[in-house]
């Protein structure tokens, strides 16, 4: 069984990611660095150069590979969602946890984020975010097992929560 965290970027997964592996005792995966080394160059060299259909095309090959594994937290990448197929993969052998967060926490945690290209072209940062949210939101509800806004909470306090969570799902810690 794994824990995969969905949600758009900003909303803490990668940190959430790596804080619970750390306290499960698993490996802690993004689909985002996956897909960096796979095509051996950043996220917004492989969008500029080959388009977002490329890029869906691994993240999808990344969780083909991902789905059979086990006692991985993976942390993916806001979009994973738009493809039903990334969630078939992941699904049956992972919780998947919908980390949220309101579009003014999503800007201030993200104002300085290079790594990833632009969504829409002539709207405001702001727009931006809340139409993508708007877009993705249903996908998220659709895929998720369990919602956790995170605006308010410390990394460590979402942890605690998904920990409670995965005990009653019978996920203890390894080792």
């Amino acid at each position: 069984m794994n824990l995969v965290l969905i949600g758009y970027r900003g909303t803490g997964k990668s940190t959430v990611a790596e804080l619970l592996a750390t306290r499960l005792g698993w490996k802690a995966v993004s689909t985002d660095v996956r897909i960096v080394e796979k095509a051996q160059r950043p996220i917004p060299d492989i969008v500029a150069r080959d388009g977002w259909e490329h890029f869906r095309n691994l993240e999808t090959e990344v969780c083909l590979v991902l789905k059979n594994q086990d006692c991985l937290v993976i942390d993916t990448g806001g979009g994973l969602i738009l493809r039903p197929e990334n969630v078939t993969a992941l699904k049956p052998n992972g919780l998947l946890f919908w980390l949220t967060a309101t579009v003014s926490t999503i800007t201030r945690r993200i104002s300085d984020d290079t790594q990833r290209p632009a969504l829409t072209a002539g709207k405001t940062f702001v727009e931006e975010i809340q139409d993508v949210l708007d877009e993705r939101t249903p996908k998220y509800q659709a895929a998720a097992d369990h919602t956790i806004a995170t605006d308010d909470l410390s990394p460590e306090k979402i942890v605690s929560h998904i920990l409670t969570i995965a005990r009653d799902h019978g996920i203890e810690r390894s080792g």
